[in-house]
């Protein structure tokens, strides 16, 4: 069961159209219909959530024409990184909104991070995203860093984005990175997970926006696709993996189901279902402690498998 301050702030959470004095939760429909209204209340959310904590620093570069930043701790070794993939469901999300996030990976593994803004659909649908999370990682490359001491982290939609990745770099012949450590990666855009539909009352994600998502990113294309749902992609020959999941979550069967596809693939995997526990959990650390315990886990996953 999950602590009592989990529940405590996961009750807030899903209650908290009740704030608004509103009696009912979102639906999701503005996902569909009013995008720049839900992108201007993320971004409102992103100024609170986007301090750096202290001792960390954020530094801008251009990586083959993708805007990104490195996020590092005063001193770190200029000879590892994690190359980091922002949620969003591909449609919102940003460097600025997702930068807190990204220190707490750096924190916990001590590595910097390169985050990325990849392009955003519907302005910039599929392929653009993953053309530039190749053209970060080959700047990465190119700047002189071993594959080997690379590793490869993300969230929600950039979770999948990040598996996807991995696919492509794989079919390509390009080098892969030592790891990768995924929080809800979303895998499927078939949405045939049965979670989607026995979770549906006690994930905190609005209703219905999952389907906005795929309709603004796959713009009619072929969802099943492995560069798109990676779940369907063939997955031998990937790195050691870590997925987190939140067993109350919609997107739960996105990571047990790619889990399994990979360990039976022959890809070491250690997968994480936090009972009881909501989309992306472990990005919470430090609200409550099983966010705590599953971040500095990554954090060690991370750290073993690119020597740091």
């Amino acid at each position: 069961m999950p602590s009592l301050r989990c529940r405590l702030f996961l009750f807030l959470l899903h209650h908290r159209h009740l704030f608004r004095l509103k009696l009912r939760r979102e639906t999701g429909l503005d996902w569909a219909t009013d995008l720049p209204g839900v992108r201007r209340s993320a971004e409102r959310a992103s100024k609170m959530l986007g301090r750096l904590p202290k001792g960390m620093e954020a530094t801008p570069v251009t990586a083959n024409g993708v805007r990104a930043e490195w996020i590092a701790p005063g001193g770190a070794d200029p000879d590892r990184a994690i190359l980091y993939f922002h949620g969003g469901g591909y449609v919102l999300g940003s460097i600025e909104a997702h930068r807190a996030i990204v220190a707490k990976f750096v924190k916990a593994s001590g590595v910097r991070a390169l985050s990325f803004g990849y392009r955003l659909a519907p302005e910039h649908p599929f392929p653009a995203a993953l053309d530039d999370a190749l053209a970060a990682y080959g700047w990465l490359l190119d700047s002189g860093l071993a594959p080997s001491r690379i590793a490869f982290a993300g969230d929600s939609a950039g979770g999948g984005l990040c598996l996807a990745t991995l696919l492509a770099l794989k079919d390509q012949g390009r080098p892969l990175p030592a790891a990768a450590a995924v929080l809800s990666p979303l895998t499927d855009l078939t949405f045939s997970g049965e979670s989607l539909t026995t979770n549906a009352a006690t994930c905190l994600a609005p209703t219905g926006s999952w389907l906005a998502c795929r309709k603004h990113y796959a713009e009619g294309r072929d969802v099943t696709g492995p560069y798109i749902s990676p779940l369907f992609g063939d997955l031998r020959g990937l790195p050691p993996l870590s997925i987190h999941a939140g067993g109350s979550e919609t997107l739960r069967d996105d990571s047990t189901r790619f889990a399994e596809k990979a360990r039976a693939a022959g890809v070491p995997v250690a997968l994480t279902v936090g009972e009881g526990l909501c989309h992306c959990y472990p990005a919470c650390a430090p609200i409550f402690p099983e966010a705590s315990r599953a971040m500095a886990a990554i954090g060690r996953f991370i750290a073993g498998h690119i020597g740091a």
